[in-house]
């Protein structure tokens, strides 16, 4: 009889944390999907605008016999419409800038490292220096000095988005790099790069995976901000902050229009938080060394 009960309570805990990795893990899935197909399957873009429908309720009749399921802006565009796209954008921006990051940082926190000496000392204390900065100020001073758009805003992002990535990275790459595996590695004459690639970046990729799915929600919420505080993206391009910012004067009388991407981000951010704290956990379990 205990050993029955051992076994249904531990089916209960793999269904339980399986649930943990793979209804967050669905749910960024489907924006992915809703951000590929979605704007070939909509009857509007997030450009058309519509002077008779203005302001309608979310489920209302358009002009053209169509239905505005969320509801339309003060222009009289679709509000569904705008998430959709706008989904593409954020998820386009946040993709682009944190492979930038992680790439960038892996390797400068991987290589001061591994080679130690002078470039660990220079390159830890860049590292240091731009920690100390707000990312988010970074950003809004980039964003503000150059022009507006996609260029600029990946840019404005990734500025100080590489900083954590190289710090785990080196500290990886300090406790790695004593092992046994890497000091025999050495003795028998292989190069930096090689020992590089081979011994140390395997053990150092896993940890990035994890960061790079937590800092994926915060790059989404960093887009969104400068494209509400309008320095982000163009005004003809989609995006979740700008679609928040323009319902923001009309939050008495038509909540739609910056509630309903607020909630896309907000849902979001969240998944991506929760898968990044499962795939950190079920990584840092499954390490093991080749030894």
């Amino acid at each position: 009889m205990s050993e029955q009960i051992g076994v249904m309570t531990r089916l209960r805990a793999v269904r339980r944390h399986g649930a943990a990795l793979w209804i967050p893990l669905g749910v960024v899935i489907g924006y992915v999907l809703v951000a590929a197909v979605g704007p070939l399957l909509l009857g509007y873009d997030h450009v058309t605008t519509e002077v008779g429908d203005r302001l309608l309720s979310p489920g209302s009749a358009t002009s053209d016999g169509g239905t505005a399921w969320l509801g339309t802006d003060g222009l009289g565009r679709d509000v569904a419409s705008q998430i959709v796209y706008g989904a593409r954008t954020s998820l386009t921006i946040a993709t682009v800038a944190v492979t930038v990051s992680a790439l960038v940082g892996m390797t400068v926190g991987a290589l001061a490292g591994l080679v130690g000496g002078w470039v660990d000392v220079v390159l830890s204390r860049v590292i240091d220096v731009l920690l100390t900065f707000p990312g988010v100020l970074l950003a809004i001073v980039v964003a503000g000095l150059f022009a507006r758009g996609l260029p600029t805003v990946i840019l404005s992002l990734s500025i100080t988005a590489w900083t954590p990535f190289a710090r785990v990275a080196r500290n990886v790459t300090l406790s790695i790099k004593e092992r046994e595996w890497v000091s025999a590695a050495r003795l028998m004459g292989v190069r930096r790069p090689s020992l590089l690639v081979r011994h140390v970046l395997p053990f150092v990729v896993p940890p990035m995976v994890a960061m790079a799915t937590l800092e994926f929600a915060l790059v989404v919420l960093a887009e969104a901000g400068l494209s509400f505080l309008g320095i982000g993206l163009p005004s003809g391009t989609p995006s979740w902050g700008q679609t928040v910012a323009n319902g923001k004067e009309y939050l008495a009388t038509a909540w739609w229009i910056s509630a309903f991407p607020g909630i896309a981000l907000f849902v979001l951010v969240v998944s991506v938080g929760l898968l990044g704290d499962q795939l950190s956990a079920r990584l840092g379990r499954n390490r093991r060394s080749p030894l």
